[in-house]
């Protein structure tokens, strides 16, 4: 009987997938935009991979990558348009309330990343979200 349940737990147990994954092909810098020649696929079974060189063709590394290593989902994000200690237009909407001063921006950011911001009048430090024509969009 016992021999039986574990015949059946192993012949009904799920098969680990085998899919390719992205690997570096040289140790790369953070603020480095990937190309192709960036990256190579690998075969094997690492369910937390990016498995498409499409899908992160463009983007920016946020940390080192070194060669033959899986590439993680987070350590990349869109290419930084705003540095440290930029000044740029900071917006706050509300209800037909639009209030715009000049910031500056405390962290480094690409377009859609949320990042602080000082008001450059108040000192005030604020989070807003980076638009694509570099506005800080104030968020509540």
């Amino acid at each position: 009987m016992k021999q039986a349940m574990i015949l059946a737990a192993l012949i009904l147990a799920p098969l680990p997938a085998l899919a390719d994954y992205l690997v570096a092909t040289r140790t790369i810098r953070a603020k480095t935009v990937l190309t192709p020649d960036d990256l190579a696929l690998q075969a094997g079974d690492l369910p937390t991979g990016i498995t498409s060189p499409e899908d992160v063709i463009g983007l920016e590394t946020r940390a080192t990558l070194y060669a033959g290593r899986p590439i993680n989902i987070g350590d990349l994000g869109a290419p930084a348009i705003i540095e440290r200690n930029q000044f740029l237009p900071l917006v706050y909407r509300n209800v037909g309330l639009e209030i715009r001063v000049e910031g500056r921006a405390l962290e480094r950011a690409g377009v859609g990343d949320t990042i602080r911001a000082m008001n450059a009048s108040s000192r005030t430090t604020v989070n807003a979200r980076l638009a694509a024509d570099g506005v800080a969009y104030v968020t509540q």
